[in-house]
């Protein structure tokens, strides 16, 4: 089990964390204790999980970076989300123990990982501090509720460029600049914004030459 020493690299990181946020080190050590933190490792393209299975824990990114998808009733895959070091994955099927959960995660890169339980919230008495993680893991449910609705927003607008306006307003007001970077290569934007490849192309190369974004690879511009 990882403790406040042990995760010492990564201190600004878990600082960025919900969870963890605004800890001392001792109170952090008590925190990953509480989730039974556990470092793990895989390599590019390995799965975390396999679509069917229980997940049996969620996971904070430590290195690297994770891509959490599923398929749909015709077997096309959805890109459910990317997560990047310092986000968080699986909390809810984690916690509501779904026993045949329908993602499955793999690691886009190698990467480290923070596997991390809900066992004790459920044991979880009157102990204050314990009280306090717990309701720091349910304001983090609550913040992934209102992170699905902007995912809503934008797969229930009627075009192509209306589903790429509102994804890159999205990624502007998480970044606080009309500069940010897509952690997705056009292949998987397209299956993110349930579009074809060669369409979303066409739409960023319009875009672009009516004055709206500038990008190269993977950075985009809004223009204002």
């Amino acid at each position: 089990m990882e403790t406040a020493q042990t995760l010492a690299p990564y201190h600004a990181l878990l600082s960025a964390c919900p969870l963890f946020s605004g800890l001392g080190e001792e109170a952090l050590s008590r925190a990953l204790a509480f989730f039974d933190a556990r470092k793990m490792l895989f390599s590019r393209g390995e799965f975390l999980h396999r679509a069917g299975e229980p997940l049996s824990c969620f996971g904070l990114v430590l290195e690297g970076g994770v891509q959490v998808a599923s398929d749909d009733l015709d077997g096309n895959r959805m890109i459910m989300a990317t997560v990047s070091p310092g986000e968080t994955f699986g909390e809810s099927l984690c916690f509501l123990g779904v026993r045949e959960a329908p993602v499955y995660i793999t690691a886009e890169e190698d990467s480290a990982v923070l596997r991390l339980s809900t066992a004790s919230l459920s044991r979880a008495g009157a102990d204050p501090q314990e009280a306090e993680f717990t309701r720091r893991f349910t304001a983090m449910l609550a913040a992934r509720t209102l992170q699905m609705n902007s995912r809503i927003q934008i797969l229930s607008k009627l075009t192509l460029r209306e589903k790429l306006l509102t994804f890159f307003s999205d990624q502007a007001k998480k970044t606080g600049a009309d500069t940010f970077s897509v952690p997705l290569d056009r292949k998987d934007m397209a299956t993110y914004l349930g579009a074809d490849r060669s369409a979303l192309s066409r739409e960023l190369s319009r875009m672009k030459r009516e004055g709206l974004i500038d990008y190269y690879r993977n950075s985009f511009r809004i223009i204002r």
